[in-house]
């Protein structure tokens, strides 16, 4: 089975996180990467304020998918994707763009805090077992996903975003190195 990196294509404006999804069971749509189908528990930080935090990417973690022809593969992402990934969505004002489970927009819920998990984490601090590197968010949610948070009928992030193929990335990069020999008549 193939295993594929997912990278952020800087040439590609459209490359990144654009929205953060509160789901049951994260799954895959067309336009968009999920995470895997395992729950990642939200933790309640502050009931007064609806306040919840889980993880959005998790460096490494093989994630599976099919593709159109029911192909499996494996996509994961590095640390540094993550870092980029996380960087790009403050920088373009994405947080409070959330869906509930990848099919209703939903309005009243934003990010109010987005770190890269360190050694010593306050996500441990909330039960949360996210390894170095993932991406940890808390977020500000209504009282109706917040009740659905607390009744287990959400249970976990997931992102919504595009990204390059490093496979892919890699072969365009190739050709256009060929491309350039063959106009310079390079061998």
């Amino acid at each position: 089975m193939d295993t594929i990196e997912l990278i952020i294509d800087e040439s590609d404006e459209q490359n990144g996180v654009h929205a953060v999804s509160v789901v049951e069971s994260p799954a895959i749509e067309e336009s968009f990467i999920a995470l895997s189908k395992e729950k990642l528990l939200l933790k309640e930080v502050d009931a007064k304020r609806n306040v919840l935090m889980g993880g959005a990417l998790i460096p490494d973690k093989l994630i599976l998918r099919r593709d159109k022809e029911g192909k499996e593969y494996n996509v994961f992402f590095s640390k540094e994707t993550i870092l980029r990934a996380s960087e790009l969505f403050l920088i373009n004002a994405n947080q409070s763009n959330t869906t509930l489970e990848h099919k209703d927009k939903l309005e009243g819920l934003t990010i109010v805090e987005s770190w890269i998990v360190g050694k010593s984490d306050k996500s441990k601090d909330y039960g949360l077992d996210l390894p170095e590197g993932s991406w940890a968010i808390s977020m500000k949610a209504t009282p109706e996903i917040y009740a659905k948070a607390m009744s287990g009928e959400v249970t976990g992030f997931s992102i919504e975003g595009f990204f390059a193929d490093s496979m892919e990335a890699k072969m365009q990069s190739n050709d256009k190195i060929q491309q350039l020999r063959n106009l310079l008549k390079i061998k």
